[in-house]
């Protein structure tokens, strides 16, 4: 920069001595001749070799402002760097918490097993052999000797059909129902009733013992009694009677070969 400062001081001094080279009324269209150098004057010639001898100190002396006064460079001077561009990010969801699994029920010493929750007991319901067996339409409620059939009997009418067998045997459910009654019943000591699915019923009279009551659902061939000696009777037997859903009394036989079961099945084997 002090360099090129007096470049330009020499060379606004040279510019008058050329100026006064030419002669007075001289004309201004001749060009001067290119090959003939301009001589400067004395003065000037004798002050340049002082003058650039001392361009290295001026140099420094303005360096040396610069660094005192922090001064910064031309902007041309110091690189652009380009900058990446800013990406925006995305926004950060915040996850619900993920919970922990149920800790393991504490195995108490002395204990061989540790008992379910009580609420996976409550919704898992119990096999039982009944929940995946096909169950049947209707079955024989107790095989034994057919003593006297339904019809008529000692001038009156003998409304069902008696099986004997020995006290205690079981006695089954005939067909799936509800049980109507369960318990005394005149002349026939103790009986079970049952109303089944389609509005027939079944008697079971003469029984030992019920083992059913008022309201339970049954299945065919689940057992309800077993075979007595109760009320008015001549011997160990079960009579059992049957009815239409109007309530009117048919014959057991027929109402068990409606069901698909045979005669053949309430013979003692």
């Amino acid at each position: 920069m002090a360099t090129g400062a007096f470049l330009a001081v020499g060379s606004q001094l040279a510019a008058p001595a050329a100026a006064g080279a030419h002669p007075a009324g001289a004309s201004h269209d001749a060009p001067a001749p290119a090959s003939t150098p301009m001589p400067l004057p004395a003065a000037v010639a004798a002050a340049l070799p002082a003058a650039v001898a001392a361009l290295p100190e001026v140099g420094a002396t303005v360096d040396r402002f610069a660094a005192e006064h922090h001064l910064h460079p031309a902007p041309n001077h110091a690189p652009v760097t380009e900058q990446a561009p800013v990406t925006e990010q995305a926004p950060v969801t915040e996850q619900a918490p993920v919970p922990s699994p149920p800790s393991s029920p504490e195995i108490i010493p002395g204990k061989e097993t540790v008992a379910a929750p009580a609420s996976a007991a409550a919704t898992v319901p119990p096999i039982t052999a009944s929940s995946w067996l096909p169950q049947p339409l209707a079955v024989a409620p107790v095989a034994g000797t057919v003593t006297s059939p339904f019809g008529p009997r000692w001038g009156t009418t003998h409304a069902g059909l008696d099986i004997a067998n020995s006290i205690g045997t079981p006695v089954y459910a005939a067909a799936a129902g509800t049980v109507t009654d369960s318990g005394p019943a005149s002349g026939f000591g103790l009986w079970v009733q049952i109303r089944h699915d389609d509005g027939s019923t079944s008697t079971y009279g003469h029984i030992n013992e019920t083992l059913v009551s008022v309201g339970q659902q049954v299945q065919a061939g689940e057992q309800i009694a077993t075979v007595g000696n109760r009320g008015e009777s001549t011997g160990p037997h079960l009579h059992f009677e049957t009815t239409n859903p109007d309530g009117t009394k048919v014959d057991p036989i027929q109402w068990l070969a409606a069901r698909g079961v045979a005669q053949t099945d309430l013979s003692r084997t």
